[in-house]
C-alpha cells in the first residue's frame, strides 16, 4: 500500500502536463486582481456621473 502511494506521488511529480494550466491560472488571477483594483476607480466615476445626471434631472422635474 505504501509503495503504491509512493509510486503515485512519483508519477505526479514527474508529470508536467498540468504545468501550462497552472501558468494560465496565474495569468487569470493577475487579470482578475487588476480588474478588481480598477473597479473602485470605475465605481467612483460612475457614482459621480449618476449624481450629476440626477442633479440635472431634478432641475427639470421640480
Amino acid at each position: 500500500m505504501i509503495t503504491f502511494a509512493l509510486n503515485v506521488l512519483a508519477r505526479l511529480h514527474n508529470d508536467e502536463s498540468g504545468q501550462g494550466l497552472v501558468e494560465y491560472l496565474l495569468i487569470l488571477a493577475l487579470v482578475a486582481f487588476a480588474a478588481t483594483a480598477g473597479m473602485s476607480t470605475l465605481a467612483s466615476s460612475l457614482n459621480s456621473a449618476f449624481s450629476q445626471i440626477g442633479a440635472v434631472l431634478s432641475g427639470y422635474i421640480t
